[in-house]
Order: structure tokens, then C-alpha cells, then sequence
């Protein structure tokens, strides 16, 4: 078994060093349909922008929409562009086309997708717009759309992402760029729509927007008499710190909210707990914050190692592809064999003595030792351990965007037919120089080169840098700031949001005063989460929601727009001593447990995991205990051991070759 998983090692290793070739880049541009105006971009426009084809599949009337793809102005790169779709509010009519009017209040709403190089037509089709592709190709209306309640302009960027567009050479550098390149699609919208350029805009988002748009609203401030009138931002389960905050740093927290993810092994729990504290991860919240938090060291695993390498496919990008997990649930088949009826006690015996040898292995790990396969890289470790370990997600598959959904492999809902159809391309006025596509993997720089920048290649340092300053300058601009995060996400999870809000400073205050334990509630009356808002800044918690809010709870997510983004609900809003709401002390842990059933089957929900009461009120008094003042974990010295063999040994080989294949 060592003698294969050294040889996988190495080929892991090669894979990766593969994986970042700098392989050529697209070159595309935008397409001009019948119709297009001569001219420079003005209200003339219009009418070449409206979608007025029938869209194939779609079935019933939709509101009044436009698309096509407009230029960012950056010089020397005129095929540079940006794709939107804009849907006028449900029920009204031209309101988009509506000429200037200063007194024109009416809000109007941007969505930006993350990745880096998603689509922001996953939003639309899947999420918050107003038609949802379901998993067997068939589509429906969305009653729970965002342009219900404003104007509502889905946008794929940077350039590039999408049916936007980017010559060869022209793909952004940096994210200074992308701040750059979206203020001038800003200027050359508003010459088509005159009315957005004194209208109030909300500029939301989700994931790797957590980046983008901090970098776009520190551009718009920086522009000398703005194209807009940015009113708002509001970012959902964002990218605003570093790796090791947004993704390893809250792995116990993730255990704590799931811990069926573990099966409830306390052991398991105090290995990560030991882990975490190793890492410098388990900072102390404080209201108010007690100083700022050192910069966290996200120590690699052991040096040269083919994991290592492997760590460089970003856990995002493994997880929006089938190809980490079908090569997961295959390589687990073949270690396992197949899992015929005659074999599926044996297969179990395997799966529990597997745990129990994992456990063995650790003891040879030095106390007060990172272990040496994984390093600080917490989330890919505990990634590792369900699925090898833990049913339902031992069937193959962990949703990192949603802990309860054990679907192996999951419903996909994949508009490309749609989009590619050229029908619809030609109704949206899209490019014919490229097909539209989900996901890529963003070539910063015109290159596809992770050795440079985040896990992504990304080079630009992370908002959390200048996020005080942001605040400060949206203040000074009357300008709001939403962070809200989804409860069932663990690639963002909630617990680094809270840690980048405690560390950064708004309305001359560092973090918030307060520790969030107010209650929301949806329409229905039913509990929705947490909110909590002070001097500028509103941070929301999802009950139930994944990383994509709107998709998991849609009714629940036009509510949160309605009432802390396009409006100005006080509810969790600190009042001198008081929180307007109450403060529930049930809800001022670190952590909201989160539901009690887990989900599986194959391509759909076919059953259902429940845990008995009695195993969760045993872990209720374990956790109770077992953080009840957070101390930190005693370290001792013991002797050097770095024998991490036999079935761990296997869980590496497992997704270490995972990765390599999608580097392919």
C-alpha cells in the first residue's frame, strides 16, 4: 500500500506541475447583430439591447429585458467587454429606459457572480432570477426573483468570464483592473440608460465577489464625479480575507454546526480542535474587540509532498467541477471493491476499521505537531475524512457549498444547452466568437499560472487590507455595507466573516460592540437566522442556506433584500444599551447548529440520514464542556513521529489523485 501511494504521490506531483502550464488563452470578441446602431453608445441603443425573441423553452411572458455586451474602455483592448442581462422590476414597464430624472429614487440592483470566472447567469438561472433551470434540462418561472422587488442586471465579469469578452492579451492583471474595467462598463451603461446614473445602486454579490466588489466600490470612490450613485453593497458567504481565514481557519466551527460530518467521534472533534489551535486559528472574538488579530501562516503540508502540489487546484474550483467527484467515488470503489449486497457488511467492517486504524496512525504524531500530510490545510483534511469515513458522504461526494446534501453525484443544474443554443444567443445579442460556459479557470494576467498570487493567481492583495479604509470612505458617502453568509456553507463559512468583521474598523470602531444573537423572521413567521447592525454595518446569518443563499432559501433571501438591503429594517441594530430586536441567548454561541438530516442519493434526493436524539443530546454535553471557555490546548512535547500510514495513507492516495485529474 506505501509503494502505491509514493508512486501516486509522484504522479500527483507531475500532475500539478502540469496543471500550471502557461496553455493559451482565449481570444474572443463581440458579436454585432442585425439592428446594432451606428455611433457611440446612447439611449439609441435600446432598442438593439431588448431581448425581443422568443427565448427557446422558456414558456409564459417575462418582464421586459435587455442583453448584449458592452465595452469597459480600456485602451488598447477594444474587444474587451462585459455581458449583462437586465430585467425591469415585475410589473412595471421602462423603467430601465426611463430618461434621466434626478429625482428618480427608484433603486436598481447589480449581481456579480464569484470563481474567479463564474458566470453571472449561474445566479440568474439557478439562484435570484427570474428563470430557473431545473436538473432534468426543463425550466420554470422563479417566484422569488430579485427584479420583483427592483431593476436587476446580472453581469459576467471580469472580462473574459462568460459570454463577456477578452482578446488574448487583454484578461485582467489584477484586481485593481477589474475596478478599473467595471467602472468603465458603468460609464458606457449609463450612456444607454440614462436613468441608473442618478438612481441609487445596490451592487451585490456572493464568493469570490467578496473580492470584486470591494475593489470595484474602492474604484468608484476613486473616480472623480462617478458614473454612479453607489448606495449599497451587500455581499453573500464573501472572499474577504485570506485562504487560511475564509476556508481552514472555521473547521471546527463547521464540526460544530455538522458535527455528523464526524459521526459524532469526539476524538475526531479534539483532533481538529488540536489541529486548529496548532494552526493559530482559534483566535478569540471579543465585543468589543480586543485588539487586531495577527496575520495567519497557512503552514503547507509536508515540503515537496504531492498533496502539496495538489493544493494548488483551489478547493472552489475542485468543487464546481464533476471531476474531483467522480474520481473521489471511484478510486474509493476500486480501494474498496464494489458494494454488492454480499459485500456490504464487509464493506462496513472495512469503512469502521479504516476509522479506527486513522485513529491509531495520529497517535504517532507527535503532541503539539501539525500533522505533516495536510499542514494547516484543515478543510481538505476534514473533506477527507467524511468521505472516507462518515455516511452518507462516504458514498463519494462532499458538497463544500452545502453540508447536508451527501448527493453523489448532485443534480446538476447546467444551463449551457440553453445559453448555446443559437436562439438564445442571438436574442441576447452574445457573442459568436466563443460558447458560454459555467466556470473557467480565470487567467489572471493573461496566463494560467498559480505558482504567482492566491490560489488562483490571483496577485492582488485581499480586501480585509483595506477594508477599514473602505468603510471609512463609504461612510463619508453615505454608503451601506451587508455581509451576510449562509449557516450550511463550509467553503466560506460563517466563523472567518465574523473574524474579518471583529478586525476591521467602521464608524471609527473596531468590529462590533455587540456579539450577533438577534433573531429574523421570514414572512411566514418561521425563524430565518441572525442579524445584527452597527454604525454602517449589517451582517446576517442564514438558518439553512448554503454558500448560494438564494438557490437554498429563496423566499427567505428576497426578504433579507427587502428589508436590510433595498430597505432599512432595524431590527439587530445597537441602540445606545440596547438591541433593537432583543438579544436571544440561545443564539450568542459561536456556532447555530444546523439541521439534523442529511441528505443522499444519486443525481436526486432518494433518502435521508437523521440522527437520533439521544446521539445529539450526548454531543450537546460533550460540546457543552468541551468549550465552555475556549481554553487554549495544552501543548507537550513528545517524541518526533511522522507515521501516517495504512488507511490514512489511503484517504490521501484518494484525493490527492482526485486532483490530479482535474488538473487534466
Amino acid at each position: 500500500m506505501y509503494t502505491l501511494f509514493t508512486l501516486l504521490l509522484a504522479l500527483a506531483f507531475f500532475g500539478g506541475a502540469l496543471g500550471q502550464g502557461q496553455s493559451s488563452v482565449p481570444n474572443t470578441f463581440p458579436h454585432a447583430w442585425p439592428g446594432q446602431p451606428n455611433g457611440t453608445l446612447s439611449p439609441a441603443w435600446q432598442s438593439y439591447f431588448e431581448v425581443t425573441n422568443k427565448l427557446p423553452n422558456i414558456t409564459g411572458s417575462l418582464p421586459r429585458s435587455f442583453a448584449g455586451n458592452i465595452p469597459v474602455n480600456r485602451q488598447g483592448h477594444p474587444n474587451d467587454t462585459l455581458f449583462f442581462w437586465a430585467f425591469e422590476k415585475q410589473g412595471a414597464n421602462g423603467t430601465l429606459t426611463a430618461p434621466a430624472d434626478a429625482n428618480n429614487t427608484d433603486p436598481w440592483i447589480i449581481w456579480l457572480q464569484g470563481g474567479p470566472g463564474s458566470s453571472g447567469m449561474i445566479a440568474l438561472t439557478t439562484e435570484n432570477g427570474p428563470i430557473h433551470v431545473l436538473a432534468n434540462g426543463t425550466w420554470v418561472h422563479n417566484n422569488f426573483s430579485w427584479n420583483h422587488l427592483a431593476d436587476t442586471i446580472w453581469v459576467d465579469q471580469p472580462v473574459g468570464t462568460g459570454f463577456s469578452t477578452a482578446d488574448s492579451t487583454g484578461y485582467v492583471p489584477d484586481e485593481d483592473q477589474t475596478g478599473e474595467d467595471f467602472v468603465g462598463f458603468l460609464s458606457n451603461l449609463v450612456k444607454v440608460f440614462p436613468s441608473l446614473a442618478t438612481r441609487p445602486l445596490f451592487l451585490t454579490g456572493e464568493s469570490y465577489a467578496g473580492t470584486y466588489i470591494p475593489y470595484i466600490t474602492k474604484h468608484i470612490f476613486q473616480t472623480p464625479n462617478p458614473p454612479v450613485k453607489l448606495r449599497k453593497i451587500a455581499i453573500g458567504d464573501g472572499s474577504l480575507g485570506s485562504q487560511a481565514t475564509v476556508e481552514h481557519l472555521p473547521v471546527v466551527n463547521v464540526i460544530e454546526t455538522y458535527p455528523a460530518v464526524i459521526g459524532y467521534d469526539q476524538d475526531v472533534f479534539n483532533y481538529f480542535r488540536e489541529q486548529t489551535h496548532l494552526c493559530g486559528f482559534d483566535l478569540n472574538l471579543t465585543y468589543p474587540q480586543d485588539g487586531h488579530f495577527p496575520t495567519l501562516n497557512l503552514v503547507r503540508p509536508k515540503s515537496n509532498s504531492g498533496l502539496s502540489q495538489s493544493l494548488l487546484e483551489p478547493t472552489e474550483s475542485r468543487a464546481r467541477t464533476s471531476s474531483l467527484q467522480k474520481a473521489v467515488f471511484e478510486k474509493f470503489a476500486v480501494t474498496h471493491g464494489k458494494r454488492s449486497l454480499s459485500k456490504r457488511a464487509e464493506f462496513f467492517e472495512r469503512r469502521e476499521e479504516g476509522r479506527r486504524e486513522w485513529k491509531r496512525d495520529l497517535s504517532g504524531i507527535a503532541n503539539g505537531t501539525i500533522n505533516p500530510f495536510y499542514g494547516c490545510f484543515l478543510l481538505d483534511e476534514l473533506i477527507d475524512y467524511a468521505v472516507n469515513f462518515t455516511f452518507p458522504w462516504s458514498n463519494g461526494d462532499f458538497d463544500v457549498y452545502d453540508i447536508p446534501d451527501a448527493t453523489s453525484p448532485e443534480p446538476f443544474l447546467n444551463a449551457s444547452a440553453f445559453f448555446n443554443d443559437n436562439r438564445t444567443r442571438a436574442a441576447l445579442h452574445a457573442p459568436t466568437s466563443k460558447d458560454w460556459i459555467r466556470n473557467f479557470n480565470y487567467p489572471f494576467g493573461s496566463v494560467h499560472d498559480r505558482t504567482k498570487g492566491n490560489q488562483y493567481g490571483d496577485p492582488s492583495v485581499e480586501p480585509i487590507a483595506f477594508l477599514s479604509d473602505l468603510a471609512a470612505n463609504a461612510s463619508a458617502a453615505n454608503v451601506s455595507i451587508v455581509f451576510y453568509s449562509g449557516n450550511d456553507d463550509s467553503l466560506v463559512q460563517h466563523r472567518g466573516t465574523e473574524v474579518i468583521i471583529q478586525n476591521m474598523t467602521f464608524g471609527g470602531v473596531q468590529g462590533f460592540s455587540r456579539k450577533p444573537s438577534t433573531p429574523w423572521f421570514d414572512d411566514a413567521g418561521q425563524f430565518a437566522g441572525i442579524v445584527h447592525q452597527e454604525r454602517g454595518l449589517a451582517y446576517v446569518l442564514f438558518a439553512g442556506a448554503g454558500h448560494l443563499v438564494p438557490e437554498w432559501k429563496p423566499a427567505q433571501a428576497l426578504v433579507f433584500l427587502r428589508e436590510f438591503v433595498l430597505g432599512s429594517n432595524l431590527n439587530g441594530t445597537v441602540s445606545g444599551t440596547i438591541v433593537v430586536g432583543g438579544e436571544e441567548s440561545t443564539l450568542a454561541g459561536d456556532f447555530l447548529p444546523g439541521g439534523n438530516e442529511i441528505f443522499f442519493g444519486s443525481a436526486a434526493t432518494q433518502g435521508t440520514s437523521t440522527i437520533p436524539a439521544a446521539t445529539q443530546a450526548a454531543w450537546s454535553s460533550f460540546i457543552a464542556t468541551a468549550t465552555a471557555t475556549h481554553p487554549p490546548i495544552a501543548v507537550t512535547n513528545g517524541a518526533p513521529g511522522t507515521s501516517v500510514r495504512g488507511v490514512w495513507g489511503m484517504v490521501m492516495l484518494v484525493v490527492i489523485t482526485a486532483s490530479w485529474m482535474v488538473w487534466q
